[in-house]
């Protein structure tokens, strides 16, 4: 059967990176021309990534960063984030997710209060891109290794090693705290924003939704809601909101108990041509040979 990369839409995240416990999950992202954007998301775990081939861009916390192969990424707990790649190119990056229960963030010692539960409160900072060129990226370049080459197990207490890792990738970070700019305070403001509006839409994208809803949701006018939302998100509002419901859309095409014209209206497509068209145009191919022809289990949300 045939094959595709998907990119699920899922803001406040809900999918479980690894289990209770062994909270650290692995991914591999690939942007592609056909899919080039990771679109803003975010979850309680932290990630560690390395950007394995390709030029592209990541935002964390409404911050744009340009990103190039060899680079590394940590995204702190709860922190909005997306990624997209220039027209025409490719992206590949390894990504390992981890809820910081696992280094001890539930805990009640010296490590988690004074460190742990501050880091996934947002009230430290820590550097977000490490580049070659880093006083701590060869460590932690090392330390990624090292996680890369352990995790698919066979080892004796190669979950120690991955706890000991993770731990000493906080440690050098932490080396590099940051003090939060003036500017941060507005950041904030903007991404707890963003954050509600992206949880209505995740709510009721079923439903008909207004651009003056959600303008009123931020106390923005509604042209300076178009111009805030598609500044963060490189789409417009509308543009999110349909592929949304795509998305929506294909996880239900995967049972064949439904049409697909009660697909469509269940998602908030209530013109059948329109929603066609609108799937043609992301998956290159329409909703029936999607259902007929495609490896449903492939389509498998990315971090």
């Amino acid at each position: 059967m045939k094959k595709l990369n998907s990119l699920i839409l899922e803001q406040k995240e809900d999918a479980k990176h690894g289990d209770s416990f062994f909270p650290i999950q692995k991914y591999i992202t690939f942007l592609s021309p056909q899919y080039p954007v990771l679109t803003t998301h975010w979850h309680e775990e932290a990630e560690f990534t390395l950007i394995l081939k390709g030029q592209g861009t990541y935002h964390i916390e409404l911050t744009q960063y340009y990103l190039e192969p060899g680079d590394l990424i940590f995204v702190p707990p709860l922190a909005l984030h997306s990624a997209s790649t220039p027209k025409g190119c490719e992206f590949l990056s390894e990504t390992y997710v981890f809820h910081m229960n696992f280094l001890g963030g539930n805990s009640t010692d010296i490590c988690s209060t004074r460190y742990l539960q501050p880091l996934a409160q947002h009230e430290m900072i820590l550097p977000s891109v490490i580049k070659p060129e880093h006083p701590a990226y060869l460590s932690l370049r090392k330390i990624f290794n090292q996680i890369s080459n352990l995790y698919d197990g066979g080892i004796p207490g190669y979950e120690l090693a991955l706890k000991a890792l993770l731990l000493q990738t906080v440690f050098l970070l932490l080396q590099y705290k940051e003090t939060a700019p003036a500017s941060d305070t507005s950041n904030a403001i903007h991404s707890e924003k963003l954050k509600t509006v992206l949880d209505y839409m995740e709510l009721h994208y079923m439903d008909s939704i207004l651009v003056s809803d959600l303008a009123k949701m931020c106390y923005f006018s509604e042209y300076h809601f178009m111009r805030f939302f598609k500044k963060h998100m490189n789409m417009t509002c509308m543009e999110f909101l349909n592929n949304l419901r795509l998305e929506k859309a294909v996880e239900l095409l995967k049972d064949d108990t439904a049409s697909i014209l009660e697909v469509s209206l269940s998602v908030g497509f209530h013109n059948l041509s329109y929603f066609h068209r609108a799937f043609k145009n992301k998956y290159r191919m329409t909703p029936g040979e999607f259902r007929n022809n495609v490896d449903k289990s492939d389509f498998a949300p990315p971090t």
